[in-house]
């Protein structure tokens, strides 16, 4: 278990609240990617293998709640795609079939 791991982790999670909170309030993906919130859960998912196979310590809580909180904007993301996809919306998604 190092300092600097569980520093580096905490700075990131603690983004991930307010881009959770904006994806809700917004009902937009204005300025999100889906492809960036994927390569960053694979890296949360990766870091929680490695712990849990080689380093199991309290740190692998944390790659879990940063994990689940990039899972949960990855939802919204979803969610807001649908929702700016239904008729009468100001802003059309440009996934929209």
């Amino acid at each position: 278990m190092s300092v600097f791991e569980i520093v580096m982790l905490i700075c990131f999670g603690a983004a991930w609240p307010f881009s959770i909170a904006k994806s809700y309030r917004s009902r937009t993906n204005k300025g999100k990617s889906i492809f960036f919130l994927a390569i960053v859960f694979i890296g949360y998912v990766s870091g929680v293998i490695h712990k849990l196979m080689y380093n199991h310590d309290p740190v692998t809580y944390l790659y879990m709640l940063n994990g689940t909180m990039v899972g949960t904007d990855i939802m919204l993301y979803v969610r807001n795609v649908r929702v700016q996809c239904l008729p009468g919306e100001e802003v059309q998604s440009p996934d929209c079939p």
